[in-house]
């Protein structure tokens, strides 16, 4: 008989349900050394709460984070809340013994992230884990990504642009739901998604940033408040307005270690953009691109080869010795969004049942969240050059 863990989740919206399909389905497609057990929902509201639990596949609902943390049939503690909870959510949690996994932005300043990143350091030393979940590193693509760079296929690196590109928040008459709230989310399209692409250039080259310059820039300064029910499409429209006051789209440069160049773009205002994350990195012996809108394709280039044969190739990222891919559908048949979480759910309780640290850890995180930082200082004083 394998382990169960108990998982107690806090948070119920769009990826309270997106967690909820990876823990339902990890065992299924995984072969685990531990078993999951969908032990707790937590929200706010009891008629809410409970619905969902009994629509996600929960067998429990609690309307108080601080009892599901608490309870003796919670072993991991999994946090999708807004920014504005993690810390407090997660900290209680490590500190009660239960194994944390939160979604990212790791927090919503620097301050917080330390505190998390210190937490989860004193955790570990008791044996009790903790990741950020950057789910775009477990894309087979992205993961394939990463291992060409390791294999030293591109040689060395030298250029790296990630975009990040939507357009769910084009409409100016879109409601102002917390994403759009500086006390709840931290930043706009920087923190939401920009961080996604800040960790996805550092995951595959392996190089962190150290320094930026950077623009931001917020299109829609007022939108409809929207109430109480809000979720990532909004709730419903009051009739009144609110002050928008983070960023819609954030545009920066910046080098990485070792002295490769790099450019980044997050915003939520490219028309016909849906959800755009693309990479491209240049090194001296190739190249590699990946647009998560053809996100079983990864476009490799072997600059290594005669001119007269060589040019990006496509690379269908199903094969069973494809990162994570063996595990699903033959080959050729792709996978979608959803995947990408349930690899993160299999690789967390791998390290947990290891007793290794995950990645990316609470560090990676504060690591994301300081070049998040660097970006708004940088913005805030004429694109001044500022370190990491």
């Amino acid at each position: 008989m394998k382990p169960v863990l108990g998982v107690g989740m806090v948070g119920h919206a769009f990826m309270g349900r997106v967690h909820s399909q990876a823990w339902r389905s990890v065992s299924a497609f995984f072969d685990l050394p531990v078993v999951p057990s969908m032990a707790v929902l937590g929200g706010r509201s009891p008629e809410r709460t409970a619905e969902a639990a009994r629509r996600l596949g929960w067998a429990a609902a609690e309307t108080d984070w601080k009892r599901l943390v608490q309870r003796d049939d919670v072993q991991i503690v999994d946090v999708c809340t807004p920014g504005d909870s993690h810390a407090e959510i997660a900290i209680a949690a490590l500190a009660a013994g239960k194994h944390v996994i939160c979604e990212k932005p790791l927090a919503n300043t620097v301050a917080e992230a330390e505190a998390m990143a210190e937490a989860a350091r004193q955790a570990a030393a008791r044996g009790v884990r903790a990741m950020v979940a950057f789910n775009y590193r477990r894309v087979p693509a992205v993961a394939l990504a990463r291992r060409f760079v390791a294999e030293g296929r591109l040689g060395e690196v030298r250029h790296v642009r990630a975009q990040y590109l939507q357009d769910w928040i084009a409409d100016p008459e879109f409601p102002l739901v917390w994403r759009l709230r500086r006390d709840r989310a931290g930043s706009g399209a920087l923190g939401d998604i920009g961080a996604h692409i800040v960790d996805t250039a550092q995951f595959v080259t392996g190089r962190n940033l150290v320094g930026v310059s950077a623009l931001t820039e917020t299109f829609v300064r007022e939108r409809p408040l929207a109430d109480a029910s809000e979720g990532l499409a909004g709730g419903s429209r009051t009739g009144e307005k609110g002050t928008v006051d983070v960023d819609d789209a954030a545009l920066f440069i910046g080098r990485l270690e070792g002295g490769a160049l790099a450019s980044f773009e997050a915003t939520r205002f490219a028309a016909g953009r849906k959800n755009a994350l693309r990479i491209e990195v240049n090194g001296s012996k190739g190249s590699l691109a990946f647009d998560f809108e053809a996100m079983n394709e990864l476009w490799f280039h072997d600059h290594t080869l005669d001119g007269a044969e060589a040019g990006f190739r496509r690379i269908m990222v199903t094969e069973p010795g494809h990162p994570y891919a063996g595990a699903w559908w033959p080959p050729g048949h792709g996978l979608g969004y959803e995947h990408t979480f349930t690899h993160e759910v299999k690789d967390f309780l791998e390290a947990v049942a290891a007793g290794a640290d995950p990645a990316p850890s609470f560090e990676d995180g504060l690591r994301v969240q300081r070049v998040l930082a660097a970006v708004e200082a940088s913005a805030a004083d004429e694109s001044r050059w500022t370190v990491v």
